[in-house]
């Protein structure tokens, strides 16, 4: 019985996004208590606050229920008064004890010792998750919708442009860039594979504004020869992984950006975004950064 019940756990499925597709995923155990801690650092915010407050709710309104199973333990609170006693929990668990309500016997104090040591936890537990939070760093990196595929320099080249959102100073940036697609072995299966894409400009002094990323498709390159229809056919994804030195607060920045097939624009270019402000300054229009246009 014990060994059925585990195969129909584990044949749930789970959905995993990975760039602009979902896979779906079964076999593995996706119970709620497995990655608490994970679960509590990618949830948003208001989905985080709001477990909280649930969490809450719950430890005083079982503290609460404890405490009228006892014989008038609090004083000023009847045990005929649940809510007087869920306040009373609320005081305790919080430590804030206003001393209207205090616990009058061995069993009232027992209960109370209890919970504080519950509200300490708790409160500690919190305490840490929210400040890993606030204090994850966090890279605003703007990726262009569509790599292109078009003509540089009298060569096939694959381009990428990013951009630096917050214009912070970001210090040995690195871009690397990866292409992941389906080939077939020589027995008839099929094997997703990776390889990685050598770029031109992969490493940027100071990331302030934009950067332009450029893998050349020469004979040494795993897109050599390749067509559009063999991109479409391999199920190519390009993964384009960006880190870096914030400067203002010297932490790590990363930052991922998935391409599937279809994203990539075949002899396209980007539009130009540079010009001259009418007060002659030097000028990006990021308005114009993910447009492309026909190469001539």
């Amino acid at each position: 019985m014990a060994k059925s019940r585990r195969a129909k756990k584990g044949s749930r499925s789970h959905l995993v996004r990975f760039g602009p597709r979902e896979i779906e995923t079964r076999g593995l155990e996706q119970g709620f208590w497995t990655d608490l801690y994970h679960r509590s650092m990618t949830v948003h915010w208001p989905v985080f606050f709001g477990g909280a407050a649930a969490i809450f709710v719950v430890l005083n309104a079982i503290f609460a229920f404890i405490y009228s199973l006892g014989d008038d333990p609090i004083a000023n609170a009847g045990t005929r008064n649940p809510l007087e006693l869920f306040y009373f929990s609320i005081e305790t668990l919080a430590t804030v004890g206003y001393g209207d309500m205090h616990p009058q016997t061995n069993y009232g104090h027992l209960v109370a010792t209890v919970e504080i040591f519950t509200g300490m936890c708790l409160l500690a537990v919190l305490t840490g998750l929210v400040f890993a939070r606030f204090s994850r760093p966090r890279a605003r990196f703007v990726f262009s919708d569509h790599p292109v595929v078009t003509t540089h320099e009298g060569r096939p080249t694959l381009m990428m442009r990013v951009a630096n959102a917050r214009h912070n100073t970001v210090s040995r940036a690195n871009a690397r860039l990866w292409l992941i697609r389906v080939e077939r072995t020589a027995e008839g299966d099929e094997l997703r594979r990776f390889y990685e894409l050598p770029l031109d400009r992969n490493d940027h002094p100071i990331f302030v504004l934009s950067w332009m990323l450029f893998h050349v498709i020469d004979k040494e390159s795993p897109l050599y020869g390749t067509t559009e229809a063999d991109f479409e056919r391999n199920d190519c994804l390009l993964v384009l992984n960006i880190s870096g030195i914030d400067d203002n607060s010297a932490q790590s920045l990363y930052a991922r950006h998935v391409y599937s097939w279809h994203d990539v624009r075949w002899h396209y270019r980007y539009r130009d975004i540079t010009g001259v402000s009418p007060q002659g300054r030097f000028q990006l229009d990021y308005t114009k950064f993910h447009e492309v246009v026909p190469e001539k």
